[in-house]
């Protein structure tokens, strides 16, 4: 089963040390297109700071990037991505803006201030492992839908869509490695009369 841990939604953070303001931004990112594009986004909203520092990580950490963006070579970027890596994240973008606040923090502050601010931020966003999931459709009688409702959920498949017109249309997902037995399980409760379909997958949260 393919799984995938993520960020849940985007997050924000802010840490200050040594008068120096570091804040986080992490959003979960599906490409490395829209990656860039919220880095682009985190630098223009703070186009007056100092540093706009940002890693990210994307298809089961194939590509990795970051950015020091003028601070010392190792000092900041790295530390975030980290961050990220240690966390066991994929699909995440963190960007750490800092205002400079006059007192030079040494590389080892600065590590642990990037590293401080990219971890509170992800905690922000908080986290949400998805996994890959078939996603069905299944035509069927009225009778046939009131039978088998309580059979879907324990199947662990979540419906996303109920059309009633002639008969009734439940588009649903389940997970990859459960859905032969649940199109088998809709036969049999069914006598044959669905009609079931496999309209292709997604990465769904993990129920």
């Amino acid at each position: 089963m393919n799984t995938l841990k993520t960020l849940a939604g985007e997050g924000k953070a802010t840490v200050v040390d040594r008068k120096s303001e570091f804040i986080g931004y992490a959003a979960p990112v599906a490409s490395e297109e829209e990656a860039v594009r919220f880095v682009a986004s985190i630098k223009k909203k703070h186009a007056d700071a100092r540093h706009n520092v940002f890693a990210y990580v994307l298809r089961g950490g194939a590509v990795k990037r970051y950015s020091d963006d003028g601070e010392p070579q190792g000092s900041a970027g790295m530390p975030v991505l980290d961050v990220l890596v240690k966390a066991g994240l994929d699909c995440a973008v963190v960007v750490v803006t800092r205002y400079f606040g006059g007192i030079l923090l040494g590389t080892g502050g600065l590590v642990r201030a990037y590293s401080g601010a990219a971890s509170a931020a992800i905690e922000a966003a908080g986290t949400v492992t998805l996994e890959e999931c078939s996603v069905l459709k299944v035509i069927l009688s009225y009778n046939d839908h009131s039978r088998i409702g309580n059979d879907l959920k324990r199947a662990g498949a979540n419906v996303t869509g109920t059309e009633f017109g002639e008969s009734v249309t439940i588009t649903l997902t389940v997970p990859e490695d459960g859905r032969e037995d649940l199109c088998r399980r809709i036969t049999e409760l069914t006598a044959g009369r669905a009609e079931t379909t496999v309209c292709g997958s997604i990465m769904a949260p993990r129920a």
